[in-house]
């Protein structure tokens, strides 16, 4: 019998075990965000990995109070886009689009690595910005992206439902 994929398995997890996530888990994470494609190859994004429970809970203040961001993740990674290493080639669209883009594929990177290693995640895409660039200290021009509480689930996969392939797919 074959497994499921990973895309299968993984699921947006809100509740985890305070369980410290192992330093090797996060290598490997960081890894498989590192090699998502990205245009040109330049690879325009940053990830901050915060476990400081006063910066998590500025992040879940700055997720308009979204508590399971800090409550209970031991470490949350913070992806972000770094809109002018785009632009050096692609100019404003890779400012406006590609760092966006090539930022996106990443996380989805970490999420399904985090689901290889039996953790949970969930992409949290709801907050403000600006409030999140001051609790991490940003540097002028990256962006915040995604927030990515991890950890051991507390909880299982909820039944999901997907559209049918043929209400999402065009062919010509």
């Amino acid at each position: 019998m074959v497994e499921p994929s990973l895309y299968l398995r993984r699921f947006s997890c809100r509740r985890f075990h305070r369980d410290p996530v192992e330093e090797s888990q996060l290598a490997f994470i960081l890894e498989a965000a590192r090699w998502a494609p990205s245009a040109g190859n330049l690879q325009p994004w940053r990830f901050l990995v915060v476990r400081d429970q006063p910066t998590k809970e500025a992040l879940a203040l700055s997720a308009y109070r979204q508590k399971f961001v800090s409550s209970h993740a031991p470490v949350v990674i913070v992806a972000c886009a770094v809109a002018e290493e785009s632009a050096r080639n692609y100019g404003t669209r890779g400012a406006s689009l590609y760092c966006l883009q090539d930022t996106a594929a990443a996380v989805e990177n970490i999420l399904l690595a985090a689901t290889e290693l039996g953790l949970g995640s969930c992409w949290v895409g709801a907050f403000d910005e600006g409030a999140a660039a001051r609790a991490l200290n940003l540097p002028d021009g990256w962006r915040p992206v995604a927030m990515i509480p991890i950890g051991r689930p507390a909880e299982s996969a909820p039944a999901r439902v997907r559209r049918p392939l043929s209400e999402v797919t065009v062919w010509r």
